[in-house]
């Protein structure tokens, strides 16, 4: 059922089980799989059907390090940030789960394997199932090229597949309004965490509609689904008992705020002859009713052996030379030299056929890891939204260690290419050990109620719940202690679906 809380009176005193704060991925996935438990559910969602201008404002806020686009990075509406998700699909790598000792307040407290049953589930749920993210024979079979074989062992394959993507609002709408005991509540915007005098459980939620409704909402067990940006801020603006916010006895709430920082043009590759360069690795292939497309990214040893970040390099051809076209820049020349030095040496190539290309050139894309930092964080601005709540403050940072193994990964990168015999690669880092003045994120809010068995580090425990509060559960990426370089949709809905089983088996 759906019900506008605008049409309900003012004052009104809703009750429930479960409350669960935000209809994006992560709470549409937990609604889902409880609705059969005989619990009563509501979902509370900010915004409606489809996103609102006045709504989205909610959003804004402030930024005090790397330039951030706030209000772009998310939805307010039924679905959440799934209105503008790409559909990348890819689970984290088993180190990205551990304790390194290079890599600051990292280790998750379980491992792959507690998660892998939750990935197979989770590719239903986004529609890749079967998933295809490590069998190279599938990907070799369907593209009917061979794959190259490592050459260093620095650099490994993995495969990227894509939703359709599934756009949550609409895939899952019909059955949240047929499902007898859930409740979804539109245009309701959650203003605070009501909580017990000892603030060691909540007892409910504070809600305000834009059109000046005051409604609450008495739950046993409250979920926050906001997001890696809103989730803090919520626990923030809830003082009332607890004057520095609920959860934050230690100071941990909206810390370690962590981003993949996106790059591109930092490399180009000039490839003579695509023959030598898999389809599956320059562009989308589509089998079976999925799609999937190879990634690089660097293997375990080498991390380790280089005590260095994760990373995930993709590409697709940009350009193609014609062999007596004129070049239109002093690089695109360097390019088409390259290229007419380069032709001879691939064996791939054979003969050349007249009107054949003189080349291309493959450009690379990067997501990269990023070290939890205490200090990129979340904190409450001075200035007001529209609703007279604080509006969040980003200061995110990037330290040495994730741009000096961003660097390293695109050099191991190269020389691969070049051991492989598959071209030659112009490089442009700049300044390797600091970030340009521009760099962009993937809209990936990770890190900032961070998941760890020590209150003094973590704001939730390993079934998610915050720490010295009894009712009170957070689902999505912002529970990652680290976000290995893995675009984080697969996980969260992993972990939503873990905390489901949780939830299901605490009556």
């Amino acid at each position: 059922m759906f019900i506008d809380a605008r049409d309900l009176p003012d004052g009104s005193r809703l009750e429930t089980d479960l409350a669960i704060v935000g209809a994006g991925p992560a709470g549409i996935t937990i609604a889902r799989a409880l609705q059969g438990s005989g619990r009563d559910i509501c979902l509370v969602e900010s915004g409606g059907l489809t996103p609102e201008s006045d709504t989205q404002a909610l959003a804004d806020g402030e930024c005090a390090g790397i330039d951030y686009p706030l209000q772009a990075s998310r939805v307010r509406a039924f679905g959440g940030s799934s209105h503008h998700w790409g559909g990348f699909c890819r689970p984290l790598d088993p180190i990205d789960f551990e304790a390194r000792d290079w890599v600051p307040h990292s280790g998750w407290p379980f491992g792959f394997a507690t998660l892998a049953p939750y990935y197979a589930r989770a590719c239903e749920i986004l529609e890749i199932a079967p998933a295809r993210f490590t069998d190279a024979a599938y990907w070799q079979a369907a593209s009917g090229d061979t794959l190259p074989e490592p050459a260093s062992g620095r650099v490994a394959t993995t495969f990227v597949q894509f939703s359709p993507p599934t756009r949550f609002g609409t895939r899952y709408h019909a059955v949240l309004a047929e499902a007898m005991y859930i409740r979804v509540l539109l245009h309701a915007n959650v203003c605070a965490l009501e909580s017990t005098a000892d603030g060691r459980a909540v007892s409910g939620l504070a809600i305000r509609t834009l059109d000046g409704r005051r409604l609450s909402l008495a739950a046993r067990t409250v979920v926050l689904a906001t997001g890696g940006l809103e989730n803090p801020r919520l626990l923030l603006l809830s003082d009332g008992v607890a004057p520095n916010g609920l959860g934050n006895d230690h100071d941990r709430v909206g810390r370690c705020f962590m981003e993949h920082p996106h790059l591109s043009h930092f490399a180009e590759i000039v490839v003579a002859d695509l023959a030598l360069l898999p389809r599956v690795y320059r562009e989308q292939l589509q089998v079976d009713g999925r799609r999937g497309q190879a990634a690089f990214h660097p293997s375990a040893s080498f991390l380790r052996q280089r005590r260095l970040l994760n990373a995930t390099f993709m590409g697709g051809i940009g350009t193609t030379f014609a062999p007596d076209a004129p070049a239109d820049t002093p690089l695109a020349e360097e390019q088409r030299a390259l290229l007419r030095a380069l032709g001879p040496l691939m064996s791939a190539r054979g003969p050349a056929r007249e009107g054949a290309p003189l080349g291309h050139v493959f450009n690379l894309g990067c997501a990269c890891e990023q070290a939890p930092d205490p200090d990129s964080r979340v904190t409450l601005s001075t200035t007001r939204d529209a609703l007279g709540l604080r509006r969040l403050r980003l200061d995110w940072r990037l330290g040495e260690l994730d741009r000096r193994s961003f660097a390293a990964h695109v050099r191991a990168l190269a020389q691969e290419f070049g051991a492989l015999g598959i071209g030659r690669t112009w490089l442009d880092l700049g300044d390797e050990h600091s970030w340009p003045i521009t760099v962009s994120g993937g809209n990936h809010h990770m890190g900032t109620t961070r998941m760890h068995a020590d209150p003094h580090q973590g704001v939730v425990d390993a079934d998610c719940r915050v720490h010295g509060i009894d009712n009170l559960y957070i689902a999505g990426s912002s529970v990652f202690p680290t976000g290995g370089a893995a675009n984080p949709t697969l996980t969260l809905v992993a972990l939503a679906l873990r905390l489901a089983d949780h939830l299901g088996a605490r009556r």
